[in-house]
């Protein structure tokens, strides 16, 4: 499955378009601090792993940026913590 994580500042959040719906995470931005608030999968894509991919490829995004992270949704938080690789991305 072909999917593009997409920026849209204007919403201000990221979004992951996949068959069957669309998958994203609500942000607010503070400078170069991004605040991951939460994050929302299509219940009837749920259990799949879009959570995950929606996530990490947030987080490779944001690292690609020289940008940092406060992870407020406990998805995300979750998330970080079993994926070490992204310890240096938190803002404190």
């Amino acid at each position: 499955m072909s999917e593009t994580l997409v920026d849209n500042a204007a919403a201000q959040r990221f979004e992951l378009v996949v068959p069957g719906g669309l998958a994203f995470i609500d942000y607010r931005r503070s400078g170069t601090v991004i605040f991951l608030n939460h994050a929302e999968v299509p219940a009837q894509l749920g259990g799949q792993g879009l959570g995950t991919r929606l996530v990490l490829a947030t987080l490779e995004l944001i690292r690609s940026r020289g940008e940092r992270v406060v992870p407020v949704c406990s998805f995300v938080r979750t998330t970080m913590a079993r994926h070490a690789e992204f310890d240096e991305l938190r803002a404190s």
